[in-house]
């Protein structure tokens, strides 16, 4: 009977990693399933149920450490706001982004924006108002499936000069939702009054 739950246990993950939108998350779930399903092999002897899923779980880590280790494949490409690709863009995740930055309007007149990609395609977008030094933030966002993608800490870390080369040296952003100041928190910014500020 316990060798049986195993395997019912080791199903269920696997089918709970491909419900995951986050690539990292399905990444991991299925690595636990696939290890779980080896286990429940060798425990019933199917040696094509072990092999099996020893490969899965390799191409999963060979996969998690192609996504979590160092961003080669992260690219900053600066467009005019009123940019048809970026337009579009934001249209079409308008509904994501209102989930964790409701106050969001394509209507800001942004004069810096970058969309961001990963591996040549778009995974997000930074838009924002130059004031002297600072960049006042109006949208920060990241592809749900991409969020795990460490894109941030790139973007205002190892990625940090494009926006200094702009004359930047400080970001202030506002957060209306508990995910956003998480995310900012774990961003390197420090709450000051109603606003987070980090400094480049």
């Amino acid at each position: 009977m316990a060798t049986e739950l195993i395997g019912y246990v080791a199903s269920a993950l696997i089918v709970l990693s491909l419900a995951m939108s986050s690539v990292v998350r399905l990444r991991v779930i299925s690595f636990v399933g696939s290890v779980t399903f080896v286990v429940y092999g060798l425990l019933i002897g199917a040696w094509p149920v072990v092999v099996t899923n020893a490969a899965i779980a390799l191409i999963n880590v060979w996969y998690l450490r192609k996504e979590l280790g160092p961003r080669q494949d992260l690219g900053m490409v600066e467009v005019h706001r009123e940019d048809p690709y970026l337009t579009d863009f934001l249209r079409t995740h308008l509904d994501d982004i209102h989930r964790s930055q409701p106050g969001f309007t394509t209507a800001h007149l942004d004069d810096v924006a970058f969309v961001l990609t990963r591996d040549g395609l778009p995974a997000g977008a930074l838009l924002g108002r130059k004031d002297g030094r600072d960049l006042h933030v109006d949208l920060d966002y990241v592809m749900h499936a991409y969020r795990d993608s460490r894109i941030g800490r790139w973007l205002y870390a190892d990625r940090a000069g494009a926006l200094r080369g702009k004359g930047i040296r400080r970001v202030v952003a506002v957060a209306d939702t508990d995910a956003h100041r998480r995310y900012l928190h774990a961003m390197g910014f420090a709450r000051d009054g109603d606003r987070w500020v980090r400094d480049l």
